[in-house]
């Protein structure tokens, strides 16, 4: 009797043990997940401030480049290259330039339809729920073309 006594409060003693190792477990991971994503959300915020801080530093080195124009009396000329708005059928040039701006790589805009660009095209396709045929005709234009004039961040 006294064995099965001991014996049950040996056994009882190891199953709350376990149970305890198995709380304290989750606690850990609960813990360290919490951790992960306060390391998400401060790698984000970063990301951001690097990015305001290159900006600051294009409108900075802008500001120097008139300043000194201004101070040698020249006129400053700013450039736009824009592409001509796209009335018909898109040339090659104007494909692959909407590529780039998409995000898309189509190796050297250079308005030939060279086997990176017909990759990139399918690329672009595929993740916009289009036949991924390689081919521009006019629903992969539609979606295409709005990258034309605006890039992506």
């Amino acid at each position: 009797m006294f064995k099965k006594s001991l014996l049950f409060i040996v056994l009882t003693a190891f199953v709350f043990g376990l149970s305890g190792c198995v709380t304290a477990r989750r606690k850990s991971e609960l813990e360290m997940q919490g951790l992960r994503n306060q390391i998400s959300v401060l790698e984000s915020q970063l990301q951001a401030k690097e990015q305001e801080i290159n900006s600051l530093k294009d409108e900075l080195n802008n500001l120097q480049q008139e300043r000194i124009a201004e101070v040698r009396g020249e006129k400053i000329r700013k450039i736009k290259r824009v592409v001509p708005e796209v009335k018909s059928r898109p040339r090659t040039r104007e494909i692959q330039i909407a590529l780039k701006n998409a995000g898309y790589d189509p190796g050297k805009i250079d308005g030939k339809m060279g086997r990176q660009t017909i990759e990139a095209i399918k690329a672009f396709q595929a993740a916009n729920n289009l036949k991924p045929d390689g081919r521009v005709g006019k629903a992969t234009w539609k979606v295409l073309g709005e990258y034309l004039y605006k890039k992506l961040k």
